[in-house]
């Protein structure tokens, strides 16, 4: 089993690898005493994120993700790094394939499923959905610095 390697950590930054896209298929994640998730891994705490949480998936072909399942209050961004398949929410199917992204409120019933060929490879980004203030937009909450880059 694939594990995640920390990198680097300092007061105000933590990095890991996952390993290389073509490696998440040899990730493990235990839900249950009778129930592995095999090709996916979380990495929200191993950064120590306060506010997110992410994961990548790698599914073969004809696999799906098992489930539907909803959220309580976080919304998701899905991004398909590799290979095609189709994207069900709320019982709308549609064709998903590397570049596509997806965004599912906390309420929308989701699942993936890879129905092409080769192995299709996905990042989920889970957030609290609560609407950005102006305060919040990235244009607003930058401050670029007078600083040299130390490279």
């Amino acid at each position: 089993m694939k594990q995640i390697e920390k990198i680097a950590q300092g007061a105000n930054y933590a990095a890991i690898n996952v390993g290389r896209i073509s490696e998440i298929i040899e990730h493990e994640l235990p839900m249950g005493p009778d129930f592995t998730i095999q090709g996916k891994v979380f990495g929200g705490q191993a950064v120590g994120a306060a506010a997110s949480e992410f994961s990548f998936q790698t599914l073969v072909p004809g696999q799906d993700s098992g489930f539907l399942h909803t959220h309580k209050t976080h919304e998701e961004l899905y991004f398909i790094l590799r290979g095609e398949g189709q994207y069900q929410v709320d019982g709308e199917i549609f064709p998903v394939s590397e570049g596509s992204v997806i965004r599912v409120s906390p309420d929308g019933k989701r699942a993936l499923k890879n129905t092409g060929s080769e192995n299709l490879t996905m990042l989920c980004v889970q957030y609290k959905a609560t609407p950005f203030t102006e305060a919040d937009n990235p244009m607003n909450d930058g401050i670029i610095l007078q600083e040299p880059l130390n490279w």
